[in-house]
Order: C-alpha cells, then structure tokens, then sequence
C-alpha cells in the first residue's frame, strides 16, 4: 500500500516537475513578446522608422502566433507534448537570434514571425499537459499558475530588460532570451517524459481548423470568445508595447523608472491569475466576476488617459499632468483585476464538455492572441492619428464590447 502511494507521490512530482519546465518556455514566450515595450524608440531610432510604424509590423509575432494554434494543437495530439514543445522551443532559440541580427524593418519582421510560429504553443504544452494528467479541480488551479509562471517572463522584460537596453543595446535583450530558450529546452528533454501520443486526430489541418471555428462560433462559447479577443489583447498590447512609450512620453519617466512601473504591473499580472484559481475554488460565479473584473479594468484604463496632460483629471487637480505613481498604483489594479484568464478556460471546459474540451480551448486561445494581434494594429493607426491617450481610451472601449457580448451570449 505505501509502495502505491510513494509511487503515486513519485508521478505527481514527475509532473509537476514536467509542467514547471515547459511554463518556462511560456515565461520565455511572454519575455520575448513584450521586449518592445521598453526598447520600441531604441530599435525605431536604429531602424530609421517612426515608433509607430514598427508598433504595427511587431503585430506579426501575434498573428502568426494565433495562425498557429490549430496546426500546434494537431501535431501534440499526434506527436505528444515533448517532441512537440522541443521543436518549438528550437525554433524560438533560431527566431530571437534572427530578431537580434536585423538591420531592418523587414528583417525584423521576419524574426517576429519566426517567434509568432515557434512560441504559439508555449502556453498550450503544459495546459494540455495537465489537462491529460489531471482531474478538473486540480486543471483550474494548474492552469492559474502557468499562466501565472508564463507572466514572470513580463517581470524580466521590465526593469531588467531596461538596463540592459541601456548597458548593452536592444539587441542583447534577444541574444538573452536565445541563450534562455536554450536552457529551458534542456529541462523539457530532462523533465517531460516520453509518451505515447493520444487521441490523435487522423483528418486534415483544414477540416481541422474547421471544427475547432465550429465550436467556437457555436452558440454557448460565443460570449468566451469575444470576451477572450479583447481580455489578453488589452494586458499584453498595454505591458508589451505601449505601457513604455506612455510612461517615459506623457509620464517623462526615464527608461529605467518605465521598467519600475511596469514591472509593478507585472507582479500584479504574475500574482493574479494564481489568486483567482484559488478564489474560482471558493468562490464561483465565474460569469459576474469576469463581467466585473473586464469593467473594472475598462475603468482604470479610462482613468489613466484623463490623467495626461490637457485631460479631465489633469485639469481637475490642476496639474500639468497626473504623477507618474498614480499611473503605478492603477497598473497595479489593472493587472489583478483582468488576470480572470484561467475563469475563461475553465468556462470553456465546463461548457464544451470533456469530447471537444480540446478543441474548444485551443478556439479561446485563438482569439487570445488573434485579438492581439488585431488590438496591435488597430492601437498603432489609434496613436499615429489621436496620441498615446486615445490609446488607452481605444482599449477600454474594446473591453466594454467584449463585456456586453459575454453577457449576452452566456
């Protein structure tokens, strides 16, 4: 009897050991995908662009990323997580030294569609490593604390990454993450066991892509999805590309400072996810707490864009523009009120039930990052044309849609 349970014991900690080396490649994933949000004006300026310009070609990285999903999902259904997740983590290690090598906007762009592909099934991994090996109380709480492991890589994008862009030059931050992916592919070969790849999925890519569409734009995940194209969209738009150029162009924060900040936002998006697996095991209610959460978060965006200059708040209080440490502490709320991602894929389970929970959680985290990829552009033409603080109010307003649709829709 004590041999099963020390065997039992032995497998859980295996898996978990397996689980934490594979969110490293999702922290790995979330480093590289918010990199220019500290050195956008640097690689603008080496470039020879506008700032802008490259906002929307880094665009790339999320539609390839969410282009990706489906053929990702198939080939770990085929192939297994490992094989699957070292192949991707090879092809990170080849698109972060093309990103770092480039002379140009168009060899960037490349690089970012390099990282797009190689990095789209970083998150998926371990999320379909435990949902295989896990039951579902413990698949809610593992998947709050992957997506809380993966949002560590913010953190190191923040005032790390700052000083080195400042030491060392915008493209050492991409030689890091390829030395980085390296290590963390090691431990995948060491920690993640070989297995035999389950219900393989023997139809073609398209008819595929098909089905998975057809669960999504089914009628009970409609209001998950829309909910879902605006919620990470409006976290990692904010944290990986325009938190920056915000707080160090309408804040004049130095480069190092914007890194305090944001890596303060991103202690926040680390801590959140985890508290709210633990608070949806005592809680429930996912449905008012999501509403409530995205509003909140609609809100505090508002907030900050009446804090710039010649804007309500600034004027309110007569200043010529709301003290950076505001802008801190509204970050801070922010980032724990929308970290409510793992309620996402816990109603997408519950209501897709178990024969299409696969498919129905690679549909939300397609419109994860295709909302990301679509906020990227659309905030780009949003700043060249009315300023960063039509920016934030752009994302707010997004988040309201989203909501309304939710709650129509479930």
């Amino acid at each position: 009897m004590d041999g099963k349970a020390d065997s039992a014991d032995g497998s859980f900690r295996a898996l978990i050991f397996a689980l934490l080396a594979l969110a490293c490649g999702h922290m790995l994933s979330t480093l590289l995908r918010t990199i220019p949000a500290v050195s956008l004006d640097v690689m603008a300026a080496d470039f020879r662009t506008a700032p802008q310009t490259l906002a929307s070609l880094t665009s790339i990285y999320h539609f390839a990323f969410a282009a990706s999903q489906i053929p990702v999902g198939a080939a770990m259904d085929r192939f297994g997580v490992r094989p699957v997740s070292l192949s991707l983590l090879a092809g990170t290690i080849l698109g972060a030294l093309a990103s770092g090598l480039a002379t140009g906007p168009e060899g960037f762009l490349f690089g970012q569609l390099l990282l797009g592909i190689a990095t789209s099934g970083m998150l998926m991994c371990p999320m379909t490593l435990a949902a295989k090996q896990m039951s579902p109380a413990r698949f809610g709480l593992w998947s709050g604390i992957i997506l809380s492991i993966g949002n560590i890589g913010m953190l190191l994008s923040a005032s790390p990454l700052a000083f080195v862009v400042e030491h060392f030059g915008w493209r050492a931050g991409f030689w890091i993450s390829a030395g980085f992916g390296a290590a963390v592919a090691l431990a995948v070969f060491l920690l993640v066991p070989k297995q035999p790849a389950e219900h393989a999925d023997p139809s073609s890519p398209l008819s595929q892509m098909g089905e998975v569409l057809r669960i999504g734009l089914s009628r009970p995940l409609r209001g998950l999805i829309a909910l879902a194209l605006v919620s990470l969209a409006a976290t990692l738009v904010l944290r990986g590309l325009w938190g920056g150029p915000w707080l160090m162009e309408i804040k004049l924060l130095s480069r190092v400072e914007a890194g305090n900040v944001l890596g303060l936002f991103t202690l926040a998006l680390i801590a959140g996810p985890a508290l709210m697996g633990f608070f949806d095991r005592s809680f429930g209610h996912r449905r008012e707490v999501l509403a409530a959460t995205h509003s909140l978060a609609a809100l505090l965006l508002v907030l900050t864009a009446a804090g710039a200059p010649n804007y309500p708040l600034a004027e309110l209080f007569g200043v010529e523009a709301v003290p950076a440490p505001v802008d801190a502490a509204l970050f801070v709320l922010m980032g724990i009120a929308i970290s409510t991602q793992p309620l996402l894929f816990g109603m997408t389970r519950q209501l897709a039930g178990a024969q299409n929970a696969g498919k129905a959680l690679s549909a939300i985290n397609l419109a994860f990052f295709l909302g990301t990829a679509l906020m990227q552009s659309a905030t780009g033409v949003v700043a060249a044309a009315f300023g960063l603080p039509a920016v934030l109010l752009f994302m707010a307003a997004a988040l309201i849609v989203g909501v309304i649709v939710f709650l129509i829709y479930t």
